[in-house]
């Protein structure tokens, strides 16, 4: 699976980390969601799909 997060789209609003935490977190300094691993096992799929679809800025992409 790979995972694109675009900075420049991402207002911070968590819902990331909230639908997919062992994927995602945020930067302290300006809440910017960031990668915890680069490559998450498929059994975190359905989780980071679910987090992109949260994301209020649609800031995050997934490929399979």
């Amino acid at each position: 699976m790979r995972i694109h997060i675009d900075e420049d789209k991402c207002v911070g609003g968590g819902q990331c980390v909230l639908a997919a935490p062992d994927v995602f977190d945020q930067r302290d300094e300006d809440g910017i969601a960031f990668l915890l691993v680069d490559d998450p096992s498929p059994a975190h799929y359905d989780e980071v799909v679910e987090a992109a679809r949260l994301c209020p800025a649609l800031a995050i992409e997934v490929d399979r």
